[in-house]
C-alpha cells in the first residue's frame, strides 16, 4: 500500500505544466548522468528525449508569461515538487557521494 500524499498545493494549469515538464526534463538528466551506472545506449535515448522535453518546458514557461504570470511563486512549486518526489528525483542530476576506499 502506498503511503497517503499530502495534496498538492493550488496551481494554475500553467505551473502544472512546467511542473510537469521540469520532472521530466530532471528525469531524463539523471538518465544521462555520466558520474551514474548506466549504459550508453540508455544515456543516447535519454539525451535524444530531452530535445523534445526542452522544448515543451520551454513552452510552459512562455505560456505562463503570455498570460500574465510573470512570476514564479517558488515556495509553492517547491510543496508541489516535493509531493511529486522532485528531491529524489533531482538527486540522480547531483554527482553521487564520493566512495571512501
Amino acid at each position: 500500500m502506498l503511503p497517503e500524499l499530502p495534496p498538492l498545493p493550488a496551481l494554475t494549469r500553467a505551473e502544472a505544466e512546467l511542473i510537469d515538464r521540469y520532472l521530466e526534463a530532471v528525469d531524463l538528466l539523471g538518465r544521462i548522468n555520466p558520474a551514474r551506472d548506466g549504459d550508453t545506449y540508455r544515456g543516447l535515448r535519454a539525451a535524444q528525449a530531452l530535445v523534445g522535453k526542452a522544448r515543451a518546458l520551454r513552452d510552459a514557461l512562455a505560456l505562463m508569461h503570455q498570460r500574465g504570470e510573470t512570476e514564479l511563486h517558488a515556495a509553492t512549486l517547491a510543496r508541489a515538487l516535493r509531493v511529486l518526489d522532485g528531491e529524489r528525483r533531482a538527486a540522480r542530476v547531483a554527482l553521487p557521494p564520493e566512495s571512501v576506499g
